[in-house]
């Protein structure tokens, strides 16, 4: 897969390309803010951290 980063200003010119490139979605274009890539990296590296159950967290959580 390649990542491509688009950079756009103008308000009127990111809903003329996201237009277009949702139009792509059926191809197999994904489209990804650069928000949603920071956050989605954030949780990738959580994955390998040990994690306790909701219960427990509630019990513990004082």
């Amino acid at each position: 897969m390649q990542t491509i980063t688009i950079n756009i200003d103008n308000e009127q010119l990111v809903d003329k390309v996201t237009w277009f490139l949702d139009r792509l979605k059926n191809d197999g274009l994904e489209v990804v803010s650069r928000e949603d890539w920071n956050d989605l990296k954030l949780l990738k590296s959580t994955r390998k951290e040990d994690s306790i159950s909701f219960d427990e967290y509630l019990n513990n959580e004082n």
